[in-house]
């Protein structure tokens, strides 16, 4: 086997998250020869200063202002450079670097996306809300850059892996597997006094807590429908989900002749890092093997929309383009953080996002291209959070 091309100068935008954590880790555990040129992380500083010692990158970002001093103690004499605030994460995206993980999670990721497709890096994508929110315009800045945006979900890194650009065009569906949450076997009555510990344990996959409450809702699907749509150039009318709870099978790729193509492995975050890193090569490393055998029957089942509303939500928000996407991203995060806080019940969450794009009049706040797309993105997204406050104070308990 010939030696791997893999890139050398890498920055990892939410370090300190399951996500971030988990691509530092592959990097240890592969050997990869790189040089660390920033690292970001919100608020955990203690995190942030560990990984900053271990891989002594050139920047170290905290975006929480306050506890910018702590960081700088706690690298004092290491040669790394630190830096706070939403803008110094931008900028850091922007670094030299080859590779970019986008692993903020929220809005807040899509500045800092938006700037390291610009610096032509190869950004590795786990933020679904970039291309929620500015999908079109986010790729289109990567490919004039002259870099790249490889899907990092698990769900989209099996569909890059098996749909065959060549037979594009043949492509009958893309069907999306979801685990179905911890709520799965629940019924509506019993959802409706789920609580935020219930919602964030989920059986599968080891996640932040806003994903968390997205998967036990589904809105995580629908995020990623939305996501998938605008990735591979497929309309909403094609783009399904199905329930899949052993979460072996990552995504499905249907052909017009029949055939339908699926990636499979274990639910381990780090092998869809693995090829986003050595794309369009592979990445040998001591990677958790699939053991059909062990794991046994593979089920399938259709998502029930009554009690997981969400994803019809995230479907008609497609369908109706513009703004609706980020409308929707906006609602939903300002509804999970209501409901975290108790403010809200659980089937309040997909209750205030569809009550907020009733509201919002996503017709006068029309995505654009260009120059003015974070303004328009950073417009929507305060409008919305604005709106959908109000819902939820009509809802708090």
């Amino acid at each position: 086997m010939g030696a791997l091309s893999l890139p050398r100068r890498v920055s990892v935008l939410g370090s300190t998250g399951s996500v971030g954590v988990s691509t530092l880790d592959l990097l240890d555990k592969a050997g990869a020869e790189v040089e660390v040129t920033a690292l970001t992380a919100g608020r955990n500083v203690e995190r942030l200063a560990e990984q900053a010692l271990r891989w002594r990158p050139r920047l170290a970002v905290i975006e929480d202002e306050a506890k910018h001093a702590e960081l700088r103690d706690r690298l004092k004499g290491s040669g790394v450079e630190t830096a706070c605030g939403a803008e110094a994460v931008a900028g850091a995206a922007g670094e030299d670097a080859q590779w970019v993980m986008s692993a903020i999670v929220g809005f807040a990721g899509l500045p800092p996306t938006m700037a390291a497709a610009k610096a032509g890096s190869v950004v590795a994508l786990a933020n679904k809300e970039s291309l929620v929110c500015a999908g079109p315009s986010l790729l289109r800045t990567a490919k004039f850059a002259g870099g790249a945006v490889i899907p990092v979900d698990s769900e989209h890194s099996a569909i890059f892996q098996v749909l065959d650009p060549a037979n594009a065009q043949h492509v009958a569906r893309l069907i999306l597997t979801a685990s179905g949450g911890p709520f799965r076997g629940w019924s509506l009555e019993q959802m409706e006094h789920a609580t935020p510990e219930q919602a964030v344990a989920h059986p599968k996959w080891d996640m932040g807590v806003k994903i968390s409450v997205d998967s036990a809702t589904m809105m995580n699907k629908g995020l990623e429908m939305i996501e998938a749509a605008y990735l591979f150039a497929m309309p909403a009318e094609r783009v399904d989900v199905l329930v899949h709870p052993q979460s072996i099978i990552h995504s499905l790729v249907e052909y017009a002749d029949g055939s339908t193509l699926a990636q499979l492995g274990p639910p381990d975050m780090r092998t869809p890092i693995a090829c986003a890193f050595a794309w369009p090569d592979r990445l040998p490393w001591p990677a958790p093997k699939l053991d059909l055998a062990a794991a046994g029957q593979l089920t399938f089942e259709e998502p029930d929309l009554r009690r997981f509303p969400a994803l019809k939500i995230a479907k008609e928000a497609l369908a109706a383009g513009g703004a609706a996407p980020a409308v929707m991203n906006a609602a939903n995060e300002v509804a999970v953080a209501a409901f975290l806080d108790r403010k809200i019940g659980f089937l309040d969450i997909a209750a205030t996002v569809a009550e907020t794009l009733e509201r919002v009049e996503t017709h006068g706040l029309a995505m654009g291209d260009g120059g003015d797309t974070l303004e328009k993105a950073r417009l929507t997204d305060k409008t919305a959070r604005s709106v959908a406050g109000e819902v939820v104070a009509g809802r708090s308990r």
